[in-house]
């Protein structure tokens, strides 16, 4: 079966359920933001060394990575309010709590904002931050016109900060230091 469906060539996509959109309509461009930090956390992942116990982090981010297919999926659909693919976000907000408290106690305090960037990995995860900034955006834009599960917006809320919180992890461990803003 191709790839390709044709269906799309005059500029509509069909959400779940069937209805055609527009592919600018707001519950797209919300699960498009969402595939897109899909695709750069795959980026982050492939980076990732393995000098230090990154494995941990790069098991966390494949659990993220599913956690995204899910919401998009949830996203698609504009007759489901309540999704138990979603409704496990709400454990998975308090797994990243953790998980961040875990790797600020190995980190500098930080009395300053940083600028993005440091090794490869951790460029990536900052721009993951920002993209997961972004769908949340979207999302928070979508959910004042229709009804979607507040999980999915506390999930993003938090990953934004899981993920500012691997970049900085995998910088330290790499011995790349931030740099300080104002610079």
């Amino acid at each position: 079966m191709p790839i390709y469906t044709r269906k799309g060539d005059k500029g509509e996509t069909s959400l779940f359920g069937g209805a055609r959109v527009a592919k600018y309509n707001l519950r797209v461009e919300t699960y498009g933001t969402v595939d897109e930090l899909n695709s750069v956390i795959g980026v982050a992942i492939a980076v990732l060394s393995i000098k230090y116990k990154v494995l941990s982090i790069k098991k966390e981010l494949l659990k993220i990575q599913n956690d995204l297919l899910n919401i998009g999926s949830a996203l698609a659909n504009p007759n489901l309010t309540l999704n138990s693919q979603v409704s496990i976000l709400n454990s998975r907000v308090k797994e990243f709590e953790k998980l961040i408290d875990q790797m600020t106690k190995d980190l500098p305090p930080l009395k300053n904002f940083i600028l993005p960037g440091g090794t490869k990995a951790g460029s990536f995860l900052h721009l993951s931050r920002t993209i997961c900034r972004r769908a949340e955006r979207r999302i928070v834009e979508l959910a004042d016109k229709e009804e979607i599960d507040e999980n999915i917006i506390k999930y993003l809320n938090r990953l934004s900060d899981l993920l500012f919180t691997m970049a900085r992890f995998v910088n330290y461990k790499e011995k790349k230091k931030e740099i300080i803003w104002p610079a």
